[in-house]
């Protein structure tokens, strides 16, 4: 079969890589071309666009970057027509995914929705379009399945990705050097990563004996980070190193997203950390629904990390933060366990990516007359 694949961050990217090597082990003939990064590569996929230059982070940089976008979703419908796939695979990225669903609907195209978009947080209105669209959603967080429910479209629940992925790191690796470091994830995206860095930064300050190490985004350039990183004589940094990163941490300060459930799952007491542009964050602050912005306290619906959101997001409120998760017992274990009950959840089902290669599989295979 042929599978063209579309995901357009880093997570994507992972998680669409295993989900391949899934499809691999079910259909040896399986040939693939993707939208995606250098692990859906390594997985076997031909690269059409990098996601690196795909990433556009907030409603002002959307708007700015609105030609580029534009480009891309005609290059991508051509280059689809041309590919002619068996199935077209989504993984997340809802802005660029929903619109090119919408058009291989009209197109005859079989479709499937690997990673809901995060429409139970906001524009529910999304599910309209999806359930039109969409042949198979396939989701990965378990309280997705009963708000899909509540629309009346049955989606199908595969388990979380990352708890194996990580698992699997733990089996193989061992933490270099008994000392343990404090990791900063400031994302990956240039836009972001300029608003939380420096914050994050002018902690390491009011922790002189510690060592701190940034975690570089893979499709940014070690010249971006070095003019923010030369005045701060305990922070090092580590480029495609994040889980080796968080395997010898003790503590994290974490930009929203992905990150912070990768953080909870390797057991690192973590601070959340966003900001954005003021506009961006007014505008997303009137529309998003949801009590939390990190899925760790998403999916256990209680605040198990603390968030530190917008104006909240200093260099005061995160020194005192940090400095509990490091000396405060009574709170390590709260989060100690509160993780552990993360990671049973999350591994209901089993393996998260062959139960979706399975599922995408069977969907395609031809039935018996």
């Amino acid at each position: 079969m042929k599978y063209y694949v579309i995901a357009g961050e880093a997570s994507g990217d992972l998680h669409g890589s295993n989900l391949m090597l899934g499809i691999n082990h079910l259909d040896p003939a399986a040939s693939f071309r993707c939208w995606g990064g250098d692990l859906m590569e390594e997985a076997g996929g031909e690269i059409v666009k990098h996601y690196r230059d795909l990433a556009f982070m907030g409603f002002i940089e959307v708007i700015k970057n609105l030609p580029v976008i534009l480009s891309n979703l005609k290059f991508c419908k051509t280059d689809i027509l041309n590919f002619r796939p068996d199935a077209l695979i989504l993984i997340d990225y809802p802005g660029f995914n929903l619109r090119i669903a919408k058009w291989a609907r009209s197109q005859g195209f079989k479709i499937i929705y690997y990673i809901s978009p995060q429409v139970w947080a906001w524009k529910e209105n999304r599910v309209k379009a999806i359930k039109k669209n969409v042949d198979k959603m396939l989701v990965i967080l378990p309280f997705e399945k009963s708000f899909y429910t509540e629309w009346k479209y049955a989606v199908e629940y595969v388990g979380h990705p990352l708890v194996k992925v990580i698992d699997k790191f733990l089996e193989e690796h061992v933490p270099d050097t008994e000392e343990r470091v404090i990791a900063l994830l400031p994302g990956s995206r240039k836009q972001e990563i300029m608003k939380k860095l420096p914050v994050m930064l002018e902690v390491t300050r009011s922790f002189p004996n510690e060592k701190f190490v940034v975690a570089k985004a893979p499709g940014q350039q070690d010249s971006f980070y070095e003019a923010m990183l030369k005045t701060y004589p305990n922070v090092s940094s580590v480029r495609n190193e994040t889980y080796k990163l968080l395997a010898a941490s003790k503590a994290a300060l974490v930009t929203s997203g992905t990150a912070t459930l990768e953080t909870a799952l390797f057991g690192v007491p973590e601070v959340v950390c966003y900001k954005g542009s003021k506009i961006s964050y007014e505008i997303a602050k009137r529309l998003i629904k949801i009590k939390y912005i990190s899925l760790v306290n998403l999916i256990m619906d209680k605040e198990i990390v603390k968030e530190l959101i917008q104006n909240d997001m200093t260099a005061t409120n995160l020194v005192k933060e940090l400095r509990q998760l490091l000396e405060d017992p009574v709170r390590l274990s709260h989060i100690k366990a509160d993780y552990a009950s993360l990671k049973n959840l999350l591994s209901e089902g089993g393996d998260a990516s062959l139960n979706a290669a399975k599922s995408i599989v069977d969907m395609l295979a031809p039935k018996a007359s």
